[in-house]
């Protein structure tokens, strides 16, 4: 095992004991720390020798592994979230992070236009879960962050990345039910200061579904509640491909250029049915009809990228330059029929045409230094974030044909956003027991919105200052203490911004509003981390208080026509206990497990002006069992469980899942791996929303139950069998392309 000289000043190295810590280089090709630059800065810390593969976490963030996940191979991205702690991701693609929807997904350590919005759901299930090395959770986020996107906590996707000498390539391919397939193809190369990566996959898969809606609104002539039922059924599979590539070349031994470029695109192809059933009102008689809806579409993305890494003189003293430009475009075209059974009303057609699109450029610069017996950091950002709205709906004569624009569900519009940050941070060890890392973030947000369709335009510009601080505590030589403060900005999106009235069907509708204000999240957490035998354990308590939480609102615009906004409540918090075990019950057996025991409560103004509190108490968790059978098999089962969570003005029940699978080892480089999700089927989505003039349940279930069985074959290098299989959610190492590296998993996020 491999001797790393350890030094605190290193970039992107946490303050922890010097026992508890590895470090990796920060380039491929860069200078070795040498004997005499070690001696050139004993202030820093004591020198130590590790013998060690994997770092603990690091200050202010976990990294979990989830290459280990026996179904990598042929899971998506949204499949590998799902195995890391306190995160869950539905099957339509919300991501969840301690119950919290205000989640940023980044991409190696920058925000992606594929991951915004409503694309972000269809993104995570094209993308393979194959390409990703690890998943950084950061739930208290420091000044290097940026705050686009969502501003709570992140989940920064670390790609694969090699840079060993030499070439591999793996392929792989896989069927499943229903007519289900992917596959995938990676592969690098290294020579001299040459490094050349690049994958591709394509996907045909999907989740049909069907879903029940019951609906008690108030009749206010009446002052009796009028019941409503809805019964939908979606289906259709789609297709997806993804392209990736990376070019990285040595200038020199401290000198690194990088490239990179990908591409992905995926249909939005789905036939549904929906049978509405809806009882009189004073003024509107009952109803009873079928909606049939045709969709077809796609979706492409596509991001490049340069960065310029510099290592200077003295040890850890690194500047980076990075730029990233991404885009995403969403067209779907909509053919609607309506057929009445009663009352007697002639049929009717329409179609609706959306075309939206988002583009990200992302220009940042991180140096570091030691300084004054620490280490010292500082950074900018200039973001651009451009997001637009076309939407053109027609009714259709059923008669002649004719498309005549519906002018009150016809819309267009823009929103631009520009930010730029200054950060500065300085982290040092206080003795031989205490380190500490503080930082403050200047932000400054320029925002123009125009309504074309309704001819107003408006702008926006305001200041935010954002501290956070961290401490790590040698409690024993096993243990360490963390502590956290990070406050945090959550701006409100496109989407939550748009004025205009969305249609969804006859009797749903959807807006944004333009009067809403950011949130200010200011989050705590205390954490405890130690070993037990074979086993790594995590206790961490938090809190956390949103001000001006955005929130889901929906009142009547019509007798039976419902309209979900957002609003800004009065304010949230929520706290708990979350924690993690993982390591060896045996030497055949690895135990992944964590939980999470919440308490949350939500306030905000109802439907009649009447200011409303709700608390939920919830338990979310999941467990992991990796079970070694002989050389050649692997067995792994999963159980994932999610608790109840507040929106609004109502909730989501829990839900549950249980995943198995195989991996039998035919040769060293062929593999065969077969895996089931949600077994038992019972995943679904039940909403309940609870308010003075509404109540409403709605239940949507997922044909969950996919079966899957494919090859993976490794040309080159290391066998796959001689990876690493047996970690699962502890801590991965940085790794020349990992967190802080030049590759995949720097620069630091979000500079």
């Amino acid at each position: 095992m491999q001797k790393i000289l350890l030094t605190c000043c290193l970039t992107g190295s946490a303050i922890l004991p010097a026992y508890a810590q590895t470090t990796t280089p920060e380039k491929p090709a860069a200078k070795p720390a040498t004997t005499t630059k070690a001696k050139e800065a004993p202030a820093v810390v004591p020198e130590v020798t590790v013998s060690a593969e994997r770092p603990t976490n690091r200050i202010d963030r976990q990294v979990y592994d989830v290459k280990s996940d026996v179904s990598s191979t042929n899971g998506t991205a949204a499949d590998a979230l799902n195995n890391v702690p306190s995160v869950n991701v539905d099957p339509d693609g919300t991501v969840t992070l301690r119950g919290s929807t205000n989640v940023q997904i980044m991409v190696d350590g920058k925000p992606s236009a594929m991951l915004q919005g409503e694309n972000r759901g269809p993104a995570l299930q094209a993308m393979a879960a194959d390409d990703i090395e690890s998943v950084e959770v950061i739930n208290n986020p420091g000044a290097q962050f940026g705050n686009e996107a969502g501003g709570g906590p992140i989940l920064n996707l670390v790609m694969r990345r090699n840079r060993k000498p030499g070439g591999f390539a793996t392929v792989n391919g896989n069927a499943g039910t229903a007519g289900r397939y992917n596959s995938a193809v990676n592969g690098t190369y290294n020579e001299g200061p040459w490094g050349f990566q690049g994958s591709a996959n394509v996907r045909h898969d999907g989740r049909n579904s069907v879903a029940d809606v019951t609906r008690d609104r108030l009749d206010p002539a009446t002052g009796q509640f009028v019941h409503s039922s809805q019964q939908s059924s979606g289906r259709g599979l789609n297709d997806m491909a993804m392209l990736n590539g990376q070019v990285s070349y040595n200038l020199s031994q401290t000198d690194t250029l990088t490239g990179s470029a990908n591409y992905s695109s995926r249909t939005n192809d789905q036939r549904a049915s929906d049978h509405y059933i809806n009882g009189a009102t004073s003024l509107i008689p009952a109803s009873d009809y079928v909606r049939s809806t045709v969709r077809t579409g796609d979706s492409k993305n596509f991001s490049w990228g340069g960065r310029y890494d510099h290592k200077g003189e003295l040890p850890g003293e690194t500047l980076k330059i990075d730029l990233r430009v991404s885009a995403s475009e969403n067209e779907n075209t909509s053919a609607y029929n309506n057929d009445y059974s009663a009352p007697a009303t002639p049929d009717t057609r329409a179609n609706q045409f959306s075309q939206n699109s988002t583009r990200i450029a992302d220009f940042t610069g991180d140096y570091e230094r030691p300084l004054w017996g620490g280490t010292a950091k500082a950074g900018y950002k200039v973001a651009t974030n451009k997001t637009s709205f076309d939407t053109l709906y027609t009714d259709i004569d059923p008669v002649t044909g004719a498309a005549t624009v519906n002018t009150g569900r016809t819309n267009a519009y823009e929103l631009d956003e520009t930010v730029y940050a200054l950060y500065g941070s300085y982290q040092m060890r206080l003795n031989e027991r205490w380190g500490a890392l503080a930082g403050l973030r200047a932000e400054y947000t320029d925002m123009d919105i125009d309504q074309i369709t309704g001819g107003v335009k408006a702008d926006n510009h305001y200041i935010n200052y954002i501290p956070s601080f961290f401490a790590t505590y040698k409690a024993t030589d096993t243990a360490n203490i963390r502590f956290a403060y990070a406050r945090r900005i959550r701006r409100p999106n496109a989407n939550d911004l748009n004025p205009y009235v969305t249609y969804r069907d006859e009797f749903n509708v959807s807006s944004g509003n333009p009067n809403l204000k950011p949130t200010k999240t200011d989050s705590f957490e205390i954490g405890y981390e130690t070993k037990f035998g074979g086993l790594e354990t995590n206790l961490r308590g938090y809190y956390r208080k949103d001000t001006d939480a955005i929130v889901d609102y929906r009142y009547f615009v019509a007798p039976n026509v419902l309209l979900t906004t957002k609003a800004n409540g009065e304010g949230s918090h929520s706290s708990g206990l979350e924690f993690t075990v993982s390591g060896k019950l045996t030497p055949s057996l690895t135990l992944n497990t964590s939980g999470n025991l919440m308490r949350a409560q939500q306030s905000f103004y109802d439907d009649t002006g009447v200011l409303v509190t709700r608390t939920a108490n919830s338990l979310s968790g999941r467990a992991r069992l990796n079970y070694q059978y002989d050389a050649a098999n692997q067995i792994q089962m999963a159980l994932q469980m999610m608790g109840k969570t507040l929106s609004g003005q109502g909730y989501r029940s829990p839900n549950h899942t249980f995943n198995m699978s195989w991996r039998h080892t035919v040769t060293p480089q062929l593999s065969l791996v077969a895996n089931v999700t949600d077994l038992f089927n019972t995943n679904k989505m039940e909403t309940v929303i609870n308010s003075a003039t509404l109540r409403e349940t709605s239940t949507r279930r997922f044909d969950g139950r996919v079966f899957y069985v494919g090859l993976s074959y490794r040309f080159g290098g290391a066998s796959a069998s001689g990876e690493k299989e047996e970690g699962g959610w502890g801590p991965r190492p940085g790794g020349p392309g990992g967190p802080g590296g030049p590759g995949a998993g720097g620069p630091p996020p979000g500079a």
